[in-house]
Parts: C-alpha cells; sequence; structure tokens
C-alpha cells in the first residue's frame, strides 16, 4: 500500500520559513510528503520558492500538494461562485508550478440550495469545470518549448482535484455527499478529513471496525482506490467541529487508523497530512503508531505460519493446537500469580552450637589451658 505522510505547511521546527527549506527538514524527519498552504490568497513573490519545489519535488520521490482558500461559496449566488472560482484559480496555477499531486478545495455553504441531489449536482458541474481548467492549466503535450520550464507537465498526469468533507452541519460536505460528487467527476478525489467525519458524525471514528466502515462506504460508492486525508485531533460540539487540537488531546485517536491500515488497506493508495497544531510532530507520531501495527501484523502473521507448521507434523488442527497453547500459557500464568501471592515459608534459623563455651569449661575444671583450634586452620602459613 502506498502510504504518504507529511504535514499541513512548512514545519515548525524549520528554521528557514521557505518551502524547499521544509521539504529538506521533512525528508530528514522520515517523512515524505507535504501540503502548501493557500488558504487565503497567493503573493508573487512565492511563485520563485514553488517552482524550486516543483523542481525538487519531480526529481526525488517527495510528493507535493496543495490547499486552496478555506472560505468558498460554490453553492451560492453567480457572484458568490465566480469570486470562489478566482481564488481557485491562482491555485491551480500555483499548483502546476509546484508539481501538485492533490489540489483540495471545500464547496462552502449549501446557500441557495437544500441538502440533497440538487446540490451534489451542482457541485458536480463546477468540480467538471474545475477538472477541465486544470488540465488546461496543465497544458498539451505537444507545447514542449512553452512548458520547458515545467518538465513534470510532460512526465506526470495532471493534478488530482479533491472535494474536502466539512466538519459542520451548516456546509456542504457530508461524506455521501463527497463521495457521490467524486464517483460522478472523473479527476477529483475524495478529501477524507478524519477530525471533520469524527465531529460531525458527533464522534464517529473510534475503533478500527469504524474506519473499515468508512473507506468500505468508500469503495462501493466512490469505487477507487486513491484517497487524500487530513488527520489532527478535534475540538467537537453537537456535530460540529470547532478547532484542531494536538491528537493526544483529542477523542479521535490514530491508533484504530493505524490498526485499519496494517491489517486492510493494501488495497489503498493514500496520502495522510497532518492538520495538528504540532503538524511535523503529530505526522511523525502518526508514521511511528503505523511502523507498529505493522510491526504487530508481522508477528501474528510469523505466529500464525510457525503454529500451521507445528500443527502438520502433530497431525492436528491449527487451531486446536492453538486452544493447547493458550490453555499452557493459562496455566503458566496461574501459576505464577499463585507463587506471587503465596510465597514459600523460610525454615527457622538453628542456634549456633556452644562447642567453644563447653571446652573452656572444660579446660578450667582441668586446669588446662583452651586453645582455639579452629582459626589456625584458616591460616595461611
Amino acid at each position: 500500500m502506498p502510504l504518504k505522510l507529511g504535514p499541513a505547511g512548512v514545519p515548525l521546527s524549520c528554521k528557514g520559513r521557505t518551502i524547499v527549506e521544509g521539504m529538506d527538514d521533512i525528508t530528514v524527519l522520515g517523512l515524505d510528503a507535504m501540503e502548501v498552504q493557500t488558504v487565503r490568497t497567493i503573493q508573487p513573490q512565492h511563485f520563485d520558492q514553488y517552482w524550486q519545489a516543483g523542481i525538487l519535488s519531480w526529481k526525488s520521490d517527495f510528493e507535493m500538494n496543495m490547499h486552496g482558500p478555506y472560505y468558498a461559496e460554490l453553492l451560492g449566488s453567480k457572484r458568490e461562485r465566480n469570486r470562489t472560482l478566482s481564488k481557485m484559480e491562482t491555485s491551480l496555477q500555483a499548483g502546476k508550478i509546484v508539481n501538485a499531486r492533490h489540489l483540495t478545495f471545500h464547496v462552502g455553504p449549501y446557500g441557495e440550495y437544500d441538502p440533497g441531489p440538487e446540490a451534489n449536482e451542482q457541485v458536480a458541474n463546477v468540480m467538471s469545470g474545475v477538472v477541465e481548467r486544470v488540465r488546461e492549466v496543465w497544458g498539451d503535450e505537444e507545447e514542449e518549448e512553452d512548458y520547458a520550464a515545467f518538465p513534470w507537465v510532460h512526465e506526470s498526469e495532471p493534478s488530482l482535484v479533491g472535494i474536502e468533507t466539512s466538519g459542520r452541519q451548516e456546509l456542504w460536505g457530508t461524506v455521501e455527499e463527497v463521495l457521490e460528487v467524486c464517483n460522478h467527476v472523473e479527476g477529483t478525489v475524495p478529501v477524507l478529513n478524519m477530525g471533520h467525519i469524527h465531529a460531525r458524525g458527533h464522534g464517529r471514528l473510534r475503533t478500527s471496525e469504524d474506519y473499515a466502515e468508512l473507506f468500505d462506504q468508500a469503495r462501493e460508492t466512490y469505487g477507487g482506490s486513491t484517497f487524500y486525508c487530513h488527520f489532527a485531533g478535534v475540538e467537537h460540539r453537537m456535530g460540529n467541529a470547532l478547532h484542531y487540537t494536538q491528537i493526544k488531546k483529542s477523542d479521535l485517536k490514530f491508533e484504530p487508523f493505524a490498526e485499519y491500515l496494517a491489517e486492510e488497506g493494501d488495497w489503498m493508495d493514500i496520502t495522510i497530512i497532518s492538520d495538528s497544531p504540532l503538524l511535523e510532530h503529530d505526522a511523525m507520531y502518526m508514521l511511528q503508531h503505523y511502523d507498529k501495527a505493522r510491526q504487530r501484523l508481522l508477528e501474528i502473521r510469523a505466529r500464525d505460519e510457525r503454529r500451521a507448521k507445528l500443527a502438520a507434523q502433530q497431525g492436528i488442527d491449527p487451531e486446536e493446537l492453538k486452544r493447547r497453547e493458550e490453555e499452557a500459557a493459562a496455566a503458566r500464568k496461574s501459576q505464577l500469580t499463585s507463587e506471587l501471592e503465596n510465597p514459600p515459608k523460610k525454615a527457622p534459623a538453628k542456634a549456633p552450637a556452644k562447642k567453644a563455651q563447653t571446652e573452656g569449661k572444660a579446660s578450667k575444671s582441668s586446669g588446662m589451658i583452651a586453645i582455639d583450634e579452629s582459626s589456625d586452620e584458616d591460616d595461611v602459613f
């Protein structure tokens, strides 16, 4: 399973604040992805950084991604929609320069629509136009001289348009809505923001089975295997996300997600971006838990293979051998517990013999001088 992990922005620990320096620091930390934040606007002076980042990404296995404007009104009036599309246009241009694999966008409030098929159809129409515009921005493969500065235009596929789930009830972007639109618009990919999904579902993601249910739903509705995810702790109330927190301080835990990815995620091509206030620290935290989950899985598989071989040699069923091993382990544990609770009693120490005292008395009564020979036996000379 291809898994990429990285922070949303330049790492907090990065001494330099440029994107390229951030990429270097992320690589040193053992991570391999980054999301460039263009949540409000894109400054022209940043385009030189974007191009350098694109070159570095193209020459390495580092995945660059870009997040479009947070505030969007794609379901609003024509004026509001055009204003949002104008902001998205700059993200599309920057995405090409930075060699972004995913471009993530929000839809915004339901606006003039009620939740349902009509709103979903409108979003699908708008996103179809965005996908076409991305392909236009990446350009025609035959125009090599016009895109000599961007060699990845000819080597890579155009950026995938990501549609993100939302974390508030008044915003378009439930899991069902996002998956339905992505299923109908080629070139789009669902952006599953786990914090948003958890908050909107009143604490929906708590066990590995919850994640299995989510991705089974995605497989049935969306049908694809490429996913882009955001993960962070989240403070939520009444089905609405309030703000991100570090993972350890939230009721949204990464361990169940790591367990699901290790056991059942081989069919996915997935990128996970840390939205946590701790950025790269929580990204590394997620990587460590994923590696632990993989290691546990390998140990379980190795044990099952050993048990199968032993069962075949003894001519019994592996499940029967497993039962016997569990019974033996339980017996050893019970015996150890019993010994700790009831330690064996020590025999009382014997009183020292009064040989020397007796001999002294005998010598005194006989008028002879008593000589202690026991000490002489231990002398070296």
